[in-house]
């Protein structure tokens, strides 16, 4: 065993106390927490709009959109199985006439959406750019474009690694090689780097973020950093920023 990993097990947890990471309990009556917390007047964006979930899930967010009070909602997602069982919760909630969903935006769809929402998934996505483009082609000349995502990848816990160790930091304090052995004890997916762990990590900073939010065309016109211990006068600091920062939040508009 090498010495960098043999320091990374002595900061782990026993593999057989280890429990699963990310086993989030959604329901339609939380889905819209987070949004209502980053965004001042969340809901005045979204009331009698027409919105579109990107990478929508099971459906929750999208029916919670729907129940307070936006006009439209197509829900995308590339899983038929999340797709299905979205179309049953809108269903079994009484707003299916009023929300979609599919795996993409149909063409005659596009550019008409009042807002956009990506929640949790920037830093997922294998082709960002990609994405934010899409999201971009999606929405309307003067509507907003809803980004909300963390820990970026300098954040104390950006390696998302803290199912088997919380050790802040690993991905700068360890390899990626020594890291993803530890790892393997704990996941048996056979990912050798951060891009092919389960839901992919892209590495995205803040810094990161900005500058592919310039390449898209797109512009900041409204921005929240979320520091550790709620020191949020720290991501005042550059680099305290890119350290210390947990969570950010972005409306975009067209350039």
């Amino acid at each position: 065993m090498r010495v960098g990993e043999w320091v990374l097990v002595r900061f782990s947890r026993d593999p057989a106390h280890c429990v699963r990471d990310g086993d989030h309990e959604w329901s339609v009556g939380t889905a819209l927490s987070l949004l209502r917390r980053v965004y001042p007047n969340f809901l005045d964006l979204i009331r009698g709009k027409s919105v579109l979930d990107f990478g929508c899930g099971f459906g929750y967010q999208s029916v919670a959109l729907a129940l307070s009070g936006a006009r439209y909602v197509l829900g995308i997602d590339l899983s038929d199985d999340k797709i299905g069982k979205a179309k049953a919760l809108a269903e079994k909630l009484g707003v299916a006439e009023r929300v979609e969903f599919g795996r993409d935006v149909p063409r005659e769809r596009l550019g008409t959406f009042d807002a956009v929402i990506s929640q949790n998934s920037m830093e997922h996505f294998p082709s960002p750019d990609d994405e934010l483009r899409k999201m971009r082609s999606a929405v309307s000349r003067n509507g907003a474009i809803l980004v909300t995502f963390g820990p970026p990848w300098f954040a104390p816990y950006g390696s998302h690694m803290q199912f088997f160790t919380n050790l802040p930091w690993v991905n700068l304090l360890f390899s990626e090689d020594t890291v993803m052995r530890v790892r393997a004890r704990y996941r048996s997916d056979g990912a050798t780097r951060y891009e092919e762990v389960e839901g992919g990590l892209n590495r995205m900073s803040l810094a990161k973020f900005e500058r592919l939010v310039r390449s898209c065309h797109t512009r900041i016109v409204y921005r929240k950093y979320e520091a550790v211990k709620r020191m949020d006068w720290l991501t005042k600091v550059p680099v305290a920023r890119e350290l210390l920062t947990n969570h950010a939040s972005f409306i975009l508009s067209l350039a």
